[in-house]
């Protein structure tokens, strides 16, 4: 099977090392010096246990080089995206299967989903309806990014903890292609339920995502850290439990307490979550569809967001000064 990982960072570069291990013809667009370790070295993947896997990847930072693909895996951040989409339309023939990889809630999150809202556009993180244009709706799967990663070095990822990548149909359907790379995937060593209500394990990954992650960017302190600080725990909980408001109006089930969700975040323990690592980087920070439109979300049905709205703001201005000086934030012990 051809399969094109778009944006092989942390979580990308593990997809795409696990599967290229089983035998399967992978590709990999990436850039700058992590295209050039890549092919140099090919990508080397450190497991949590500590075992490594190295896979010689099909790598470039031009799209068109590659041809029509059966899955093309969107691994970059959600607000990368929208400026590819001219570019993956040569990846993507009439039975391509997409996979959106990202955090955050989708471009498709109101398609086949039935219902008042069915078809609305949400412009945080589809802004001018590129992608919902320019990507193929009938031919898109969800997928839910529960492990953390980092890019220890160009090419180099190291896995923390976790191997759960649910996929699922948008519409929920029980369909042959959904199995078939549920079990691709499985075969790769990961945990890929497929999934009936993807949507409701969005809401849990980003239940987490839109607290923990702007916290963490804003204080430069670790998961375990802001859990067990009494005042960002308490902060965390009134952002979740904004967000939650939101996702029940939305139908929206939640399989977990608010508080099993924190305890669930503590135990993953000293690490740096994706947005403190792109602020240490220097990277564009992924609030877009993290936050904002989850505030998007509120003013749709209604829900107020002070809490999340306070912090977004701190953050957006964290992320425009870090942009406007090219600069990076890092505490050095």
């Amino acid at each position: 099977m051809k399969i094109c990982v778009v944006g092989a960072g942390a979580i990308g570069g593990y997809l795409a090392v696990r599967l290229a291990g089983i035998g399967e013809e992978v590709s990999v667009v990436i850039r700058g010096a992590n295209l050039a370790a890549v092919n140099a070295q090919g990508m080397k993947l450190i497991n949590a246990d500590g075992s490594e896997q190295v896979a010689r990847l099909r790598a470039t930072d031009r799209m068109a080089e590659l041809g029509v693909q059966d899955v093309v895996i969107l691994g970059m951040k959600a607000h990368q995206v929208a400026p590819v989409v001219p570019e993956l339309a040569t990846l993507i023939g009439p039975q391509t299967v997409v996979v959106t990889a990202q955090n955050g809630i989708p471009w498709w999150y109101f398609f086949k989903l039935g219902g008042p809202y069915e078809g609305t556009r949400i412009e945080s993180v589809d802004p001018g309806g590129v992608i919902s244009a320019g990507l193929p709706v009938d031919r898109t799967l969800g997928c839910v990014i529960y492990p953390a990663c980092e890019l220890d070095a160009p090419g180099v990822i190291r896995v923390i903890e976790g191997n759960r990548f649910p996929l699922g149909e948008i519409d929920g359907a029980d369909t042959e292609r959904v199995r078939a790379l549920a079990q691709l995937f499985r075969n790769a060593g990961f945990k890929t339920p497929v999934l009936s209500d993807i949507r409701a394990d969005i809401w849990l990954k980003l239940w987490g995502n839109l607290s923990f992650n702007p916290i963490s960017a804003l204080t430069h302190a670790t998961l375990e850290d802001i859990c067990r600080f009494p005042q960002t725990r308490a902060l965390a909980a009134k952002m979740m439990a904004e967000a939650q408001v939101i996702g029940e109006k939305l139908g929206v089930p939640f399989k977990v307490s608010l508080d099993k969700r924190i305890a669930g975040a503590e135990a993953v323990g000293a690490h740096k979550t994706s947005m403190l690592q792109d602020v240490e980087s220097g990277r564009v920070l992924e609030l877009d569809a993290l936050m904002k439109s989850v505030i998007e979300l509120g003013r749709i049905t209604g829900s107020p967001t002070p809490a999340i709205e306070h912090v977004y703001a701190l953050a957006a201005l964290l992320a425009r000064t870090l942009a406007q000086r090219k600069g990076r934030l890092q505490i050095a012990g």
